[in-house]
């Protein structure tokens, strides 16, 4: 064995063998329990990043730990490959995106295999490939078929700058989540996906995600949204064009129904320019059209003064039988309840400064008895009692809710009603690279889907990608242009491609049986290998991926395509990878070259490094020395293995009893292997792992110390055998190339990754000797060494014992003497 670590020798012949060997194909067919490891796939931008090379780690300990302890594990890879920087990529430098793509996909997967990572190759899938594009349109079809797949006509979230419509998950504080450009409203016919019909299991299933934290399910919980409530319905008294007209309002606060002094439709409101009267119409006009310029966020911001105009008409409301104007104000959003709002100044912030900015009437319905208010410097929003409400006066507000919706439902002009913040999925994008949507216009037959034979709808090559503020697609002349597939004319082709979140919805199904050319997945298998056992990916994915990921399952269960409700058992969102105390970016000129650390330390020493900082969870601060120190950590146990290797056998054997310097070592191996066994699997304590290899390579080191003064005999080399091949089986799902090298120069003639995890000895999992304290009158007086499974009576005569008691308690009487199991004898005098 050589004396000295190469790591970079080393890793590359591992990498080359373990590929040659398929070391890390999966079966499908065993008697070993699975289990499905999976990191979210990456969106293949041209290099990893160190927050890759965490993410993927993390899995990957996990992986080989799992598979250690005798489980069929599933460990996947593939490629998140359609979206905007492609295509962007293509416009800047002229290059096609598949190209642009490809090239990137095979630089990255180099990459993923120099990082020593124990995917499944076989089972790669990559979403912009027409292998599995083709099943992405398969399963839009069986959505729409199920009426969960529709068009409309909506204010969509647009982004000038990228040139599409964004999802509303997809807007952060107003932006484009990728480009940072401000988003506008505009107006488009596009094609959703029905989430809310799933908006009550989504929420009432996340109970069901033990394995799962609660922030994240707090984070979906709040985006789902759900309120009770009331819709009521006002009818309109004085419409311009005599129609009869009703305004309905979603509201979670019926009991001041009473008190509406006006009310509020948002500037996008279906039916505004109906309920505007001419000599309103021309400020109504001028004030959408300044709307339509601001974001949601500044819309509803607290700080901001609220705005709004008359419309000049009016409404009714049933419970009084009084009139109220109506207004248009951007506080109120179309995609909210109704898109119209009662407005109650008396006892709702937003609408008292609003009523006062525009000298409107308020009326008080609720009051606190103790202490009564008119309302005229603030609104009241505390519970109390009803008044100015008739035949509710004096009725508390939480018990008033029901009772008043109750008298609407009575009357026939309001329900009770579960409201969702959810909005369904927005998927259609103005963009060429994306799965095309395989739906038909026909003149005769409506919207039709293409035939599923003829799938996949491939993505044109003769395309323009010089074009700005369109869709490439729409350059090509060949294909919008088709037949329908039901009457056979002439017919043109859906020109936007589904949104990436899409694709990614399922493609963790698809590794289950990725070579499957006849359907997406066969049920068997799926049903085999799901749900995922451990899920590792960013916090950033709290919602949009994960919320989606649930209703793609949810919704292929109805469909009878698997058998299982929720796709991830068990969810890890690691911390970001952090240096200086900030965010890697290149903006910031703060990032790390993965590439840089694999030629000057090693894959292993990257990898030991990753997880060493902090628990996976949180972030990790990345240090240069600290990548120093766990090169030269690996470097000493190397040395360790290679000075000793004359003494070393795989063939150890341990014949109790051992002298005390060889039991106490195998004791402190014993304790590592718990120790370490109930890190990885507790919450994943890779941060602690890493500091137990230190102990148990620094207890070696002083066993050995100790030793060389005499020389090895037979149950000194076992012993050292033990201890070291332990210490190498521990670190081998951190340090996957070392190991493995280690192994086979010890004369392993499999791979280390092959072999059971170490085992403990529940006996042997802990100290042969203990420190007890001895106490006279509370006070420490004497430490003693005592036999760990020493009984008390004897802890109490070897106290009783002690030269110092003697003299403390000499002429003195013992009153009794107090026994702590394993830790203390305390013993009371008096005189």
């Amino acid at each position: 064995m050589k004396a000295g670590y190469f790591p970079q020798e080393i890793e590359k012949r591992w990498q080359a063998k373990w590929e040659e060997n398929k070391s890390f194909f999966t079966p499908d067919s065993t008697d070993k329990p699975k289990y499905y490891a999976l990191s979210m796939f990456p969106y293949p931008s041209g290099k990893l990043h160190m927050g890759h090379v965490r993410n993927y780690t993390i899995t990957d300990v996990i992986a080989r730990f799992k598979k250690a302890q005798g489980f069929n594990v599933l460990h996947p890879m593939g490629w998140d490959s359609f979206g905007l920087p492609a295509e962007n990529a293509a416009m800047q430098r002229g290059a096609n995106p598949e190209t642009w793509t490809d090239e990137n996909i095979a630089y990255m997967t180099q990459q993923l295999k120099m990082l020593g990572l124990s995917y499944d190759w076989e089972r790669e899938v990559t979403t912009c490939k027409p292998d599995y594009y083709k099943w992405t349109q398969w399963l839009f079809i069986q959505l729409y078929k199920k009426g969960l797949a529709y068009k409309k006509e909506a204010a969509v979230n647009w982004c000038e700058k990228c040139g599409t419509v964004l999802a509303n998950e997809q807007v952060i504080d107003g932006k484009c989540w990728r480009c940072d450009s401000v988003v506008e409203k505009k107006y488009l016919s596009q094609w959703f996906f029905k989430i809310t019909d799933y908006a009550e299991r989504l929420l009432k299933d996340l109970d069901l995600l033990d394995g799962w934290g609660d922030n994240v399910k707090t984070m979906q919980a709040n985006w789902i949204g759900k309120s009770e409530g009331a819709i009521f319905r006002f009818p309109v008294v004085d419409a311009p064009n005599g129609e009869k007209m009703e305004v309905p309002v979603y509201t979670t606060r019926p009991d001041t129904v009473h008190g509406i002094t006006y009310l509020v439709v948002a500037p996008e409101y279906k039916d505004i320019e109906k309920l505007t009267t001419e000599n309103n119409r021309p400020a109504v006009e001028e004030y959408r059209a300044n709307a339509r310029k601001m974001t949601e966020i500044e819309r509803l911001s607290t700080d901001r003064v609220k705005t709004g105009v008359p419309l000049g008409t009016h409404c009714l409301n049933p419970f009084t039988g009084e009139t109220f104007p109506l207004w248009t104000a951007d506080y109120a959003l179309v995609e909210y309840g109704t898109g119209a709002v009662m407005a109650v100044p008396t006892h709702d912030t937003r609408d008292f400064d609003f009523a006062k900015k525009y000298n409107m009437p308020m009326k008080v319905v609720i009051q606190n008895p103790e202490n009564p208010s008119d309302c005229s410097t603030e609104a009241y929003t505390e519970e109390g009692v009803l008044v100015n409400s008739n035949e509710f006066n004096g009725m508390k507000n939480t018990e008033a809710k029901k009772a008043i919706t109750q008298k609407a439902v009575d009357g026939g002009f309001g329900e009770f009603k579960t409201q969702y913040r959810l909005r369904d999925w927005l998927i259609s994008r103005q963009r060429y690279w994306g799965a095309p949507i395989p739906m038909i216009y026909c003149d005769k037959c409506g919207i039709v889907p293409e035939k599923e034979e003829n799938l996949p709808v491939l993505l044109p090559k003769d395309v323009d990608f010089s074009v700005v503020g369109k869709s490439p697609i729409t350059t090509s002349p060949t294909f919008a242009e088709t037949t329908c597939p039901i009457c056979g004319a002439k017919a043109r082709r859906e020109l936007d491609t589904m949104d990436t979140f899409v694709c990614s919805s399922w493609y963790y199904l698809r590794f289950a049986d990725a070579k499957n050319t006849e359907m997406p997945f066969a049920k068997s298998l799926v049903d085999q290998w799901l749900p995922i056992d451990q899920y590792v990916g960013g916090i950033e994915h709290a919602i949009l991926h994960l919320l989606y990921s649930r209703f793609f399952t949810k919704a292929m269960k109805d469909l009878g395509l698997l058998s299982f409700d929720e796709p991830f058992k068990n969810l890890l969102t690691q911390g970001m990878v952090l240096k200086d105390g900030s965010k890697m970016s290149k903006s910031k000129g703060n990032t790390v070259d993965p590439d840089e650390i694999f030629e000057n330390y090693g894959a292993d020493t990257a990898r030991l490094f990753i997880l060493s900082d902090s628990p996976p969870a949180r972030d990790f601060d990345w240090s240069d020395a600290g990548v120093e120190g766990c090169y030269k950590f690996l470097n000493r146990v190397w040395r360790l293995v290679a000075d000793n290797s004359e003494h070393l056998t795989l063939a150890y054997k341990l014949s109790f009893p051992l002298t005390r310097e060889n039991d106490d070592l195998v004791r402190v191996v014993h304790m590592a292997i718990k120790g370490i066994t109930n890190d990885i699997s507790n919450d994943f304590q890779f941060n602690t792992v890493i500091s137990k290899y230190r102990e148990l390579t620094n207890a070696i080191y002083d066993w050995v110390g100790a030793k060389g003064k005499v020389g090895f005999n037979e149950e000194d080399k076992n012993v050292l055998s033990f201890a070291i091949i332990s210490l190498v089986k521990l670190m081998s799902p951190v340090t996957v190339h070392m190991a493995e090298e280690i192994w086979a120069e010890l004369g392993g003639k499999t791979s280390i990754h092959d072999e059971p995890w170490c085992e403990w000895d529940e006996n042997l999992a802990k100290a042969s000797k203990i420190t007890l304290v001895v106490q006279v009158n509370g006070k420490v007086k004497d430490k003693l060494e005592a036999d760990e499974g020493a009984s008390n009576d004897e802890l109490q005569a070897l106290a009783l014992a002690s030269e110092r008691v003697k003299e403390l308690t000499d002429g003195k009487e013992i009153v009794k003497v107090i026994v702590v199991p394993k830790k203390l004898v305390n013993i009371v005098v008096k005189g």
